[in-house]
């Protein structure tokens, strides 16, 4: 059997899929379940749609309970306000990065389960997070993205307050 690589993690990152499992767990699947046995008290099960919908939405909830609780089990919290050194980038760091065209973002490096690229989280294993890590402020780092190589400088380095 092969061994299940670590989930890198923030703490609040596991918080929160910690709380989805929980909602699943204790709220939507009793709920569920409680639809399902109504549904197959009103006789013929093949042509009930509340039954076979209910039977197909419980599959999709354990899947994904399953699947949080994996991860869950091979994370490995990383609290990023710990970080020693703060002068470079490493994970859990907000990055301040200027591009080509002099237009700034923000990026934060999570772990996979918590990126977000809309709320400028990204993975830590993301092509951006690789080519940022282990860099200093005015450093340059080039990166290829799908819409070919990039140049970055970056203007800031901060982690969250212990």
């Amino acid at each position: 059997m092969s061994e299940v690589r670590p989930n890198y993690i923030t703490p609040g990152g596991f918080a929160a899929m910690r709380a989805r499992y929980e909602h699943l767990f204790g709220t939507e699947r009793p709920a569920l379940v409680e639809v399902i046995s109504w549904a197959a008290g009103n006789g013929d099960r093949s042509e009930n749609g509340d039954y076979i919908y209910g039977r197909k939405k419980l599959r999709e909830i354990d899947r994904e309970l399953a699947h949080l609780s994996r991860r869950m089990k091979a994370a490995k919290l990383v609290d990023p306000a710990r970080q020693g050194d703060r002068s470079k980038v490493f994970f859990g760091a907000i990055v301040t990065i200027v591009d080509d065209d002099d237009v700034e973002r923000t990026v934060t490096l999570v772990g996979i389960d918590e990126a977000d690229a809309s709320e400028g989280r990204i993975s830590w294993i993301s092509p951006l997070a690789h080519a940022l890590k282990g860099a200093s402020v005015g450093d340059v780092r080039r990166v290829s993205l799908p819409g070919g190589m990039r140049e970055y400088e970056i203007a800031a380095i901060r982690y969250p307050d212990p």
